[in-house]
């Protein structure tokens, strides 16, 4: 991340070396957005990233918080004893109904289990009820009465915008247990308040007057002088029409669809209708733009999307002109740069996710993809759509009352005052914010708070990752359980004759426990001084590490021989089961002992807490390295049971890439040209990726363009002579001229692809 803000790089510190939760806040355009992605793409930490909307959660790559926590469309009374409450207009859960009624499928059980941080995107918009159900499920599910299970949660929002929704006959009741609506309000933070930090640098504006106009509107300071400065730039008879490049800031929706919709209607020409490429599983109440795009040469148009190429030509919120259009092409012109670009196609994808049950990291699942032109219709927008966009020019409409926030917003959207326009004066009538919140923001860090806070959590987190991952004590009681789950006189049984086996690896689990505490007390011991010798606690940890990685490791490969052996055998199934939770158990105790001495290594070092650093090959591949072994050694033992395709156990047979690193996230297209280079046909790499073969080849297209693969990679020879005798006096900017003359002799992408190969 490119001039990180002290801010932001406290942040970063905090998310990756402590096990504080934060609320990160900021002022619009000071790069809230910017930071999340940065935090996703470097933290060591099994993430989640839920938000309060469908539409919030396709923006930020995550999942809603209703559908990663199986919670129900109700409001939560946090208490055991007051009665729920289910009539036609109201429903309340209480903590036992909750507990009662609504059951948790295993995969997203699983990822709560194995959830290291959890992010919260448009914090804004979180009721203090929905939070606290969120903290109970947590806690319920991993079996931890800290706060939200012990995970770490990072909150991230501007208070000041969209405010959460309760309805008055909910409040009747949540009244009786919140002060108030927001998050803040909530009894889990009320007890455990996250460290406050806000990013103050602007990034979207450079104007000082600007500036301070819009911090005293925040901060509900704002003048007659201030009032007096905005209204200079009133013009009620503005020309919109005459003005092209103005966007129409409204507060109502049917205000801004007439607006667009009468303007469009205006314009000569033809009207041609784009329509998304749909695979598998992305309901339409996400769809994040209109699902039938229709357009005509001249409209105005805005990006709701980043420029994901290297050129950056567009960011969400870029004004531009429809310049020319065909079924397969949209070019946009940009007046003020004087330059035309060709829109391609975007995809949004509906994740969930899962954990690897090689790796037991938490990864995403792609449910389905939606591709479709990141575009709308741009005379006109509500202030509430309005929220993380960037405007050179902006005619705001502030006739009607403003709820909290919303003048705030409408303003903040604009890069400069040379391109706000007022239809109306501003009121200083109903634009003051929430007093809950202006008094909530008091609580913000200090940088000398920060600075010592750090320190401190820092090495609470050092220790307490050690000494977690030096204790078994739970674990050696699961295996206990299970040796005391064997019945030995059950001589029909197939479990019962591996009874002797169970209490032999109990017996080696148990000889670990002593010497593991007898370590953790020392970890304590050092940990409780005030300074801490980091390079002796290096050296403790490597001798502990060389004491109890063997025959941690051995009960890891004893699970899955096991697991292989018993498998030819019928009626295993629940035994196997048995087996696969203990090996899960044991194999995450191996991995985080693994990781515990990497750790070290990088304090000691002074290097950065991070992804990249906090893996090795030796861990990513540490059970399909296993898997692979114990599949050799059963197929020369074993050659009259096991074929040589089939695997030795039912986990994943799928092996991790030893060169696999997961340092950055792959754009879309990289991804493809992963796959393409392993000699994958399109209609595979489609299926693989939950994509349309429309969009893989979009995806060869732009790989052609950038001399990742030839065109001859692609289309047989005699095609490409075609091309090349079509391509060779045609010199226009669309290539519909060269599709109307040649027809189905050659397709859009065929005409593209060579267009890219000779640019």
């Amino acid at each position: 991340m490119q001039n990180v803000s002290e801010a932001a790089a406290y942040t970063l510190q905090f998310i990756n070396q402590t096990q504080k939760s934060i609320f990160l806040t900021g002022k619009a355009g000071t790069g809230k957005t910017t930071l999340l992605r940065e935090i996703i793409a470097t933290t060591h930490k099994n993430t989640v990233v839920v938000a309060p909307t469908g539409i919030a959660a396709l923006n930020a790559g995550g999942v809603t918080i209703h559908s990663m926590f199986q919670l129900p469309f109700s409001a939560f009374i946090p208490s055991y004893e007051a009665n729920p409450q289910f009539t036609d207009t109201v429903k309340f859960e209480n903590k036992e109904s909750l507990r009662r009624h609504f059951k948790m499928n295993n995969v997203k059980r699983n990822v709560i289990k194995n959830m290291e941080l959890l992010i919260i995107d448009e914090v804004s918009m979180l009721r203090a009820d929905l939070l606290d159900a969120i903290d109970f499920m947590m806690q319920t599910v991993r079996r931890n009465s800290h706060a939200f299970g012990g995970v770490q949660v990072l909150f991230i929002g501007d208070l000041l915008q969209l405010p959460p929704v309760i309805r008055d006959e909910e409040w009747r009741t949540l009244r009786n247990y919140y002060k108030g609506k927001f998050f803040f309000h909530s009894h889990v933070i009320q007890q455990n308040p996250p460290l406050y930090i806000e990013l103050s640098k602007i990034y979207r504006q450079t104007d000082d007057s600007f500036i301070s106009v819009l911090n005293n509107l925040r901060n509900n300071q704002i003048s007659p002088q201030d009032v007096q400065f905005l209204n200079q730039y009133v013009k009620p008879d503005f020309d919109l029409k005459n003005n092209p490049g103005y966007i129409t800031l409204t507060t109502h929706n049917a205000k801004a669809d007439s607006i667009n919709e009468q303007s469009i209607n205006d314009l000569a020409g033809n009207e041609y209708s784009y329509l998304p490429f749909i695979v598998s599983d992305f309901p339409e109440k996400i769809f994040p733009v209109e699902e039938n795009l229709k357009l005509k040469v001249g409209a105005q148009v805005m990006f709701v999307k980043n420029d994901l190429s290297f050129e950056k030509r567009y960011f969400n919120g870029k004004m531009g002109v429809i310049k020319s259009l065909s079924p397969e092409e949209i070019f946009v012109h940009f007046p003020e740069e004087n330059k035309t670009i060709e829109v391609e196609k975007y995809e949004w994808k509906n994740i969930r996710y899962k954990v690897n049950e090689l790796t037991k990291e938490i990864e995403e699942e792609v449910l389905g993809t939606f591709a479709h032109y990141p575009l709308k219709l741009a005379w006109a927008i509500t202030v509430h759509k309005s929220q993380g966009l960037t405007f050179d020019k902006a005619a705001l409409d502030v006739s009607q009352v403003f709820l909290p926030g919303q003048a705030y917003v409408a303003l903040s959207r604009l890069r400069s005052l040379n391109g706000l326009i007022l239809l109306s004066p501003m009121q200083m009538n109903g634009i003051s914010n929430d007093q809950d919140v202006m008094d909530y923001a008091l609580n913000k860090a200090t940088e000398d708070i920060l600075e010592k806070s750090l320190h401190f959590e820092t090495k609470n987190f050092i220790h307490n990752y050690l000494i977690n991952s030096f204790n078994w004590t739970d674990l050696a009681q699961e295996w206990r359980n299970h040796r005391f789950s064997y019945n030995e006189n059950a001589v029909a049984s197939e479990k019962s004759k591996h009874a002797i086996w169970a209490h032999k690896r109990l017996e080696t689990i148990d000889q670990l426990i002593d010497p593991s505490q007898k370590f953790i007390n020392q970890l304590n011991k050092i940990f409780n001084k005030e300074t801490v010798d980091l390079f002796f606690v290096k050296e403790r940890v490597e001798a502990a590490y060389d004491y109890f990685f063997k025959p941690m490791d051995k009960l890891v490969t004893d699970i899955l021989q096991k697991m292989a052996e018993i498998q030819k055998f019928k009626k295993v199934k629940e035994y196997y089961e048995e087996l696969a939770f203990l090996d899960d158990l044991q194999t995450k105790a191996v991995l985080r002992l693994m990781k515990a001495k990497l750790l070290i290594e990088i304090v000691v070092t002074g290097e950065t807490i991070c992804k990249e650093k906090l893996t090795s090959s030796a861990i990513k591949n540490f059970k399909s390295n296993k898997l692979e072994k114990i599949r050799e050694e059963y197929k020369m033992s074993n050659t009259d049971i096991f074929k040589a395709d089939e695997p030795v156990i039912r986990y994943s047979s799928k092996k991790l890439d030893k060169n696999e690193s997961k340092t950055a996230k792959k754009t879309t297209v990289e991804e493809t040209y992963d796959l393409w280079i392993q000699k994958r046909s399109v209609q595979d790499i489609a299926r693989l990726r939950t994509l349309t073969v429309q969009t893989v080849e979009t995806h060869l297209i732009k790989l052609i363009q950038a001399k990742k693969i030839e065109i001859s990679d692609v289309l047989p020879y005699d095609k490409i002579l075609a091309l090349r005798e079509a391509f060779e006096f045609y010199q226009e900017e669309s290539l519909n001229g060269l599709k109307e003359k040649h027809g189905d002799e050659f397709t859009w992408d065929e005409l593209k692809m060579f267009k890219a190969s000779i640019n």
